[in-house]
């Protein structure tokens, strides 16, 4: 196959920032996609419906003129979230679903949940009205190893969640584990999980074999080979449980390259060339479109685009550095070249 049309896809899950640095990236988005959800996590971070208009609107001024492109919103739960507001937001449109961060467990997650049983009342009125959660499913606690953090959580707090309310919808974001894997597989049909591309194509050697490698350090992290292999075999599967979320995260490079770097990837401006190379070399260029186009929307109850893309073979430089409105970010897969590129 040299060429693949399939309906333009949405990004499940990802971070614009804000200021200079949302503006120069809102474009690398909105060029493949047609929707995406925006995570909350700004400082300060996105916790009202107010916040939440104002902040759509600031990405909405970014979108180059003529392009098409609808910021999904994502209100960031806290210990003090105020139910009735968050569903206020929900019914007027302003919020697609709700974010929970434990505390602490990535950029600008502080002010996170410390308990999610501080948010029973929150989670029980998102379950009545049909609002979906976004959840960070790793747990915080110092004794547990930062590769098992996912598993921990599935144990701890996920599972007796999706136990104590059944009729809640959750997206499992960034899942990294088999562990998390098996979870979604055998759960209803209320569970869904996002993947990252970078999870596809990463283990946790590349960015720890030959130098501590930052441009390769997200959260969660990477994990072993068999949980990449897992990842894969799941967004190829064809199941309709899992969709496509980026979780794209820029950091200027400096902030990257520091003594303590920050995590994050910023695979924006080739996702779908990313996640492409993968369903090519698993066979699976027949369920691309599915993972990229539809089981996301049909997820969250939204309708599918009607709109169209191509993707074509052809070698694709990938820049070794890009300037963001003057910050200066690497892009995944910087310097490499990839065997797909998007048409027009």
């Amino acid at each position: 196959m040299e060429s693949l049309t399939i309906r333009r896809p949405d990004d499940w899950h990802l971070h614009f920032r804000d200021g200079a640095v949302m503006h120069g990236v809102v474009p690398y988005t909105a060029r493949q996609f047609a929707r995406a959800i925006v995570m909350p996590n700004l400082s300060p971070p996105v916790t009202t419906t107010a916040l939440g208009a104002a902040y759509r609107d600031r990405i909405l001024a970014a979108v180059p003129q003529g392009v098409d492109f609808t910021p999904l919103m994502t209100c960031y739960l806290t210990d003090n979230t105020d139910a009735g507001d968050i569903a206020h937001g929900f019914a007027s449109g302003v919020f697609t679903a709700a974010k929970l961060y434990p505390a602490g467990a990535t950029t600008n997650s502080d002010s996170g949940v410390t308990d999610i049983r501080r948010l029973d009342q929150v989670l029980e009125r998102m379950a009545e009205i049909g609002m979906p959660l976004c959840i960070h499913g790793e747990v915080t606690d110092h004794d547990v190893d930062v590769f098992d953090r996912e598993a921990v959580f599935i144990e701890r707090t996920l599972a007796p969640l999706v136990a104590r309310l059944p009729q809640l919808k959750v997206i499992f974001e960034h899942i990294t584990t088999e562990d998390a894997v098996q979870f979604v597989d055998g759960s209803g049909p209320g569970i869904g999980a996002t993947i990252t591309p970078q999870h596809l194509h990463l283990n946790r050697n590349a960015m720890l074999v030959g130098g501590i490698r930052p441009h390769a350090y997200c959260l969660p992290v990477a994990k072993r080979e068999k949980h990449r292999l897992a990842l894969r075999a799941a967004a190829t599967s064809g199941s309709t449980k899992y969709f496509l979320g980026t979780d794209s995260a820029p950091h200027a490079r400096e902030a990257k390259e520091s003594a303590c770097g920050c995590a994050g990837i910023f695979n924006a401006p080739f996702a779908l060339e990313t996640y492409l190379a993968v369903f090519d070399e698993e066979r699976a260029l027949d369920r691309f479109e599915a993972f990229a186009s539809e089981n996301g929307p049909r997820f969250y109850g939204l309708p599918l685009n009607e709109a169209r893309i191509s993707l074509e073979r052809a070698e694709v430089k990938v820049p070794e550095l890009l300037d963001v409105n003057g910050t200066m970010i690497v892009p995944f897969h910087a310097g490499e070249t990839l065997g797909w590129r998007l048409a027009g």
